[in-house]
């Protein structure tokens, strides 16, 4: 199956799927979402198919993230309809990867953030592995423009170490490929210029079932000299300050302790969680609170009421304005200050739509 956007393929018993529209940096549109919702479908029951590759032959970009034009010229337009359906489709894809029978192997070159994420994340689950090249930048950058860690990637970050997932989900602070491999974001490195070799020793090769294929890309990424080293990484640098201030407590409670902080980490810290939009910032530390005793579905359908909110009463129009489309860079966010977000508000942003009866993915189950 070969669209404009997308080509997906089999051989030597391995589903391959390559995102192809460099120029968006592979963002997701509505078709690539169905067209990878459907392979997976018809992969799942074929025996024949032992395991699946996602990929980038674009070493800038793996995923940006979602067609996030599209869903701000629907909400502009007031299309609510074709919001629901894009995120629903999205988040039952996300789950099809998480509960996926067989191993699913993401390989997360350059920009990977937002929807990216949700098709890569769900790799480690299946028994799959998520890796990281060195041009990997790996993010959840949802506060900047007035959204949260959606597509499932908060039930990830609330399984990181100490408080990094809290760190991530507030700050949006951009991963390296060591980063991700610290954070427990990823589970493995290739060189960049080794992946081509790869996918075609993949397509060659003789295994004997899913778990080989597997063993075979763990040992050629075992191959490199240059790794990355964990103990050196910026999360490991600042794992103290960041257990320290985000551990606990809201938006404006980690403001107030990064303030009485005065090193420079702590500084530029703050700084970078006032860009942030107030509302978010909150929501975003209380989903990721949420998805550690959550299942997977649950997160989703969480994710889910969310979206409704954020794009109903939230910041996230204005946000994508200010970001993306104007690009000003001078969102007028609902709240303007951290102190001024109440528990209230929050709260209000995780009310549902629908009933559990009535829940576009009611069906979920891990």
């Amino acid at each position: 199956m070969t669209t404009e956007d997308i080509r997906i393929d089999t051989a030597n018993g391995i589903g391959f799927i390559a995102l192809d529209r460099p120029k968006a940096l592979n963002a997701l549109t509505p078709p690539m979402l169905r067209s990878i919702s459907e392979a997976l479908r018809a992969w799942r029951h074929d025996h024949a198919i032992r395991a699946v590759v996602v990929y980038s032959p674009h070493a800038h970009a793996f995923c940006a993230g979602g067609d996030i034009r599209f869903l701000y010229e629907s909400a502009k337009a007031g299309d609510r309809d074709a919001i629901d359906s894009f995120f629903t489709d999205e988040y039952k894809l996300n789950h099809t990867i998480f509960t996926f029978p067989k191993p699913y192997i993401a390989v997360m070159n350059g920009v990977t953030m937002g929807g990216g994420m949700g098709i890569s994340q769900g790799a480690h689950h299946t028994g799959g592995l998520r890796i990281v090249t060195q041009t990997t930048k790996m993010a959840m950058p949802e506060t900047r423009i007035g959204l949260f860690p959606d597509v499932g990637v908060s039930w990830f970050l609330a399984r990181a170490p100490g408080a990094i997932g809290r760190y991530l989900a507030a700050t949006g602070s951009i991963m390296s490929a060591a980063d991700a491999l610290y954070a427990r974001m990823a589970d493995a490195y290739l060189d960049d210029g080794a992946l081509p070799g790869l996918i075609e020793d993949l397509r060659h090769q003789r295994f004997m079932d899913g778990v080989d294929i597997v063993r075979f890309i763990e040992r050629e990424t075992q191959k490199f000299k240059v790794q990355p080293t964990l103990d050196r990484c910026e999360f490991a640098l600042a794992r103290t300050p960041i257990d320290k201030h985000f551990a606990v407590g809201n938006g404006a409670a980690i403001l107030a302790s990064l303030d009485r902080d005065t090193s420079e980490w702590a500084e530029r810290t703050a700084l970078e969680l006032r860009e942030r939009s107030p509302l978010s910032v909150d929501v975003s530390l209380q989903q990721v609170d949420r998805a550690k005793f959550s299942t997977m579905a649950e997160t989703l359908r969480r994710d889910l009421d969310l979206t409704r909110t954020t794009f109903g009463r939230g910041d996230v129009v204005e946000g994508i304005r200010a970001r993306i489309v104007d690009k000003d860079n001078q969102p007028a966010w609902k709240i303007a200050r951290a102190e001024e977000v109440g528990s209230a508000d929050v709260e209000r942003m995780f009310e549902s739509a629908w009933t559990l009866a009535t829940h576009p993915l009611r069906l979920l189950k891990d």
